[in-house]
Order: C-alpha cells, then structure tokens, then sequence
C-alpha cells in the first residue's frame, strides 16, 4: 500500500516524541508499505514564533509571517528525516515547495491551486521516506505562504490525492472522532465512521479534530481518510460515503466554537445595494463571514448581524469604522464574548423536530439564543460563551449520543 502519514505537533512535541514517531513509520515501512510524511511544527512552536513578531509590532506583514511561520515545519521535516536516516530508513525532507504544492497569493490562509507530486513520487521509486512540511506551500510568484491553522492536514490529504495514495492517516493525540468534546462531556463515545458531509460540517464548526479544508479536498478528491491516535493502538475513525446505517442515527455530534465574534451594524439604510457593499469589502480583507441576520426594515432603516472568526477581528474593526459612515449606518457593535454550538447529523434529513428540540433544550436551562443557521445536516446557535459548556453537555445527553450505535 502507499500509505500518507500526517503527524501533527503534540506528535512531533519533542525529540523523544520525534523519535517515536520515526519508529512509527519505520515499522509501517518494514511491513511492505511505501510511506510518504507529513508533519506539522513542534507542539507550541507557532504560537512562540507568533509571539516574538507581536513583541516588534501588532501588525506585521502577513507576508514576513508566512515567511517566520513556514520555519517551524522546516525544523520538525529535518529532524524527523534525521531520525529516520539514524534508523536505516533513508529519508529526505522536502518543503512544500520541494514536494510541489503550489498556492494562490493569499497569506496567511492560502488555498492550493494544485500539487506537483514528482519529486515525492521519484524519492519513493528509490525507496527514499520523503518527509513533507506541512501547512505551507510556494504561490505562483514564488512567496512562501502558508495555509492556516491546521492546513498541515490538508497539505496531507493534498499529497495524498496528487499521488494517488491508498490511505491517508491522520495521527493526533486523540484516538479518533467523538460525538463531542470528551473533555467536556466524559460520556462522548468514539466513532466507528463518520460520512465526509457530517466531518466537514463538524470541522467547520469548530471541532478541531481535523482542518474543514482537509475534509472537502478529501470528499472531493476520494481520499480515503482516517483519524488515529499516535500514542496508542486502535482503529481510529474513517472518514466515508454516507451510508443507511448513518440515516438512522438523527444526531451524530455536538460541537461548540469560541473562536467567534458577533459583529452588528445599527441603522443600516435599507436600499439595494448596501449589503453588497458591506460583505464584499469584507470579503475582498479575506474575512469569512459566518452566519448573518438582517432585521426587519423600520422606517427604512435595519441591523444587520453577523459573525467572523475572532482572530480577525482587528482587521473587521478597521473595516466597520470606514464602512460605516460610507453606508450611513448609525454605529456598529462588537461582541467577542460569544460561542457557536451546534448539532450535526445526516439523520436530520428525514427526521422532523430536532430544532425545535435543540431549542427548548437550551432554553430549558435558560439560554438565550443570539443567531441561528441551518442547513440540511446541522444546526448552530451563537449563545454566551459562559453557556457553552453547559449547552454541549445537555445536547449531548437530550439526543443521547452516549448511546449511538456508531460508537465503539
């Protein structure tokens, strides 16, 4: 088989770890496979290369970013490929722009054009362990960027479609995909299999077991994917097609995201064109905006709310105090103490009533509901990020998920 192996950075967190993991692949190697890796920054060291940019200035460049974080990768790929070499396994680290991956020219949260596999391809012909950078590649004009937070795990699944992998694995420190939190909910069960609609919802929203990018390149590539543990034996979770079995279960996790902020504008005239105006100067910042709500028009005038990730909300602050007055609107809000907390479920297509038990459920413990959004397979409120605990764990239990048949 041809196996890709990602390794993300509570994996690689030290020599020690770094070493166990080239055992790791060593062994999969000496049983026949062809192994190609992929491994994220040591645990921590983003966050510290982060760190020493904000001590110059609060603002840096996102293009000298993508240049200060893309090291982090660099160090993990040589150290592994060291190890492996010190094993008997020949092995070679490749930077995303040696393995091929090739960019758009957005910083900080580029998306893959396409990946040129020939070089990890010919490393393999000559029975060479190609050790691959994750979360970065070159854009056309030859920058380094990088693909943002857990973009290692698509620059996996990428690897793995290119060269048309058997699996791909994606080894972390948990043993697979849960119904919720386990740190929050002690009863949260592990998932046999989970469908790529139901993983990409969950991803999307907040889960962080894998990146949602790395979930909608699989579905749309047929990468077969797979969550494991790297600090214990187990058949982890298989990402799939949705299958009857699946329809059966109405709920399959709950998931939460404080990584939020509620943005509302007050007094928006109500005339054609001014919502255009609004979102697409967002958008054109690379803001994702989430969720949005227009009131009712009184006297002409309306709000309109709606979310961004909160690590942009500088960016989204500058924006609202320029956009503001261009558009007329009286002020604008910004709330940062928010969370999303949502159910996700293929089973919600042919069963009726889950909303509006989801909602008398939070609201049986006094919850207010700020947003909600919809679609086939889940359903999110924004509540008070100091109900988010709360919220999952009657969630959890009123859809019963403990008890799920998908679980092991």
């Amino acid at each position: 088989m041809l196996i890709v192996q990602k390794y993300g950075g509570t994996s690689v967190g030290s020599i020690e770890r770094i070493q166990n993991v080239a055992a790791k692949v060593a062994k999969t190697r000496s049983e026949g496979n062809d192994v190609v890796v992929v491994v994220s920054a040591m645990s921590g060291e983003t966050d510290r290369l982060v760190s020493l940019a904000h001590q110059i200035t609060g603002t840096p460049s996102e293009r000298e970013m993508d240049v200060l974080l893309s090291s982090g990768e660099r160090v993990t790929i040589a150290l592994l490929a060291i190890a492996l070499n010190n094993l008997g396994y020949p092995a070679r680290a490749f930077t995303g722009r040696q393995a091929g991956i090739v960019t758009n020219s957005v910083h900080t949260k580029a998306r893959i054009e396409r990946v040129n596999g020939e070089r990890v391809l010919e490393a393999l012909k000559h029975g060479v362990i190609p050790v691959i950078a994750g979360f970065q590649g070159i854009s056309e004009g030859a920058d380094v960027t990088t693909l943002g937070r857990g973009g290692s795990d698509l620059t996996a699944v990428a690897i793995a479609a290119a060269i048309k992998a058997d699996l791909c694995d994606i080894y972390t420190d948990v043993d697979g995909v849960y119904t919720t939190d386990p740190n929050i909910v002690s009863e949260a069960r592990k998932l046999d299999k989970i469908s790529y609609e139901e993983m990409l919802e969950l991803a999307s929203l907040g889960a962080k077991v894998l990146q949602s990018r790395s979930v909608e390149y699989a579905a749309k590539y047929g990468v077969k994917l797979r969550v494991v543990s790297t600090f214990k034996d187990g058949s982890g979770t298989l990402l799939t097609e949705e299958d009857k079995d699946m329809e059966k279960v109405v709920v399959s996790g709950v998931t939460y995201d404080r990584n939020q902020a509620k943005v509302t504008i007050v007094g928006v005239p109500d005339k054609p064109g001014i919502a255009a105006k609004i979102f697409g100067t967002i958008a054109n910042a690379n803001i994702v905006v989430d969720m949005i709500i227009q009131n009712v028009s009184q006297e002409s005038l309306t709000d309109i709310s709606f979310t961004v990730p909160r690590s942009d909300i500088n960016k989204t602050n500058e924006i609202m105090k320029s956009i503001t007055k261009e558009i007329g609107a009286k002020e604008y809000e910004l709330k940062e103490d928010i969370a999303k907390v949502s159910i996700v479920g293929v089973g919600m297509k042919s069963h009726s009533g889950v909303a509006a038990k989801m909602f008398t459920v939070l609201a049986g413990e006094g919850i207010n509901i700020m947003m909600i959004s919809t679609s086939e397979i889940k359903i999110s409120c924004v509540i008070d990020a100091k109900y988010t605990e709360l919220a999952v764990r009657t969630l959890h239990k009123a859809f019963e998920l403990e008890n799920s048949h998908k679980g092991t």
